[in-house]
């Protein structure tokens, strides 16, 4: 890729977002920039990574291409209102703020800009994120393979319908703490029965990564997968009866539901 890459704010997930970048190979660390109000976090990845580092937004505006605005979503005002004049012509803008629509923030810019919306997920930190990416009309085929490519540099990235954000959040956003408290709970189940704490959360995690990667790469339907480890009479189907028992799918359709309705209220 021959563009400049830019992220304004650099908080753990733009951290995150760099190394993925700078670690695949799709763009050097000469064609990286990141702005941050204070120096710590700029200088540890000049010092990882040595990319170009500022304490000014403006410098980011203006030499790159591809510019992620990585800040908190009550500083998306302040900040576009400062760097709106000084953005390339077409340049891509993506926005990673959850309740940040493309409608309001184009309102901000005050002129037609290439927008994106995207929704990441906290795994990008091990290069196995899954974003979501909503474009505004202003962006073209070429400018999504950009986009995709610079996004599955650390993990996985599927474009929606910018209606389906507030989904995404509840299916992909806020799921790894569904998962986090699966897992705990897996290896509290083994910790009661007589394993060590350490390797209970070995076997758990590597279980249900392998769970994940045997959907994601085999295309079988998670239920048929289920099926095929549920022996008649034995002890996992005896286990999945105990679960549908305790209402597991209602539990999770539920805490999917309750996350998106709170999204759908941030979204102002």
């Amino acid at each position: 890729m021959n563009r400049k890459i830019g992220f304004i704010g650099c908080g753990s997930m733009a951290k995150a977002m760099i190394g993925g970048i700078v670690k695949s190979g799709i763009a050097s660390p000469e064609q990286i920039y990141a702005s941050n109000r204070s120096r710590p976090s700029l200088d540890e990845m000049n010092q990882i990574y040595g990319i170009h580092v500022t304490q000014d937004n403006l410098v980011v505006a203006r030499e790159c291409e591809i510019v992620f605005l990585a800040v908190k979503p009550d500083l998306y005002s302040q900040v576009i209102d400062q760097i709106k004049d000084e953005v390339q012509e077409n340049a891509i803008l993506i926005m990673i703020a959850a309740g940040q629509t493309i409608q309001q923030n184009e309102a901000r810019f005050g002129r037609k800009v290439k927008l994106a919306r995207t929704m990441p997920n906290t795994p990008v930190l091990v290069r196995e994120g899954m974003t979501a990416v909503a474009c505004n009309e202003q962006i073209t085929e070429e400018d999504k393979r950009e986009i995709q490519a610079v996004l599955e540099s650390f993990g996985k990235a599927e474009f929606v319908d910018e209606s389906l954000m507030d989904v995404v959040s509840g299916v992909s956003g806020a799921s790894p703490a569904y998962a986090y408290m699966f897992i705990e709970a897996l290896a509290d189940g083994a910790v009661l029965q007589g394993m060590p704490r350490k390797q209970a959360y070995s076997f758990a995690s590597q279980a249900v990564l392998g769970a994940a990667k045997m959907v994601l790469e085999t295309g079988i339907h998670p239920g048929e997968l289920k099926d095929q480890v549920c022996s008649p009479g034995g002890a996992t189907i005896e286990a999945v009866a105990s679960l549908e028992e305790s209402g597991l799918r209602s539990a999770v359709i539920k805490a999917v539901a309750a996350c998106v309705e709170k999204s759908k209220g941030m979204s102002v």
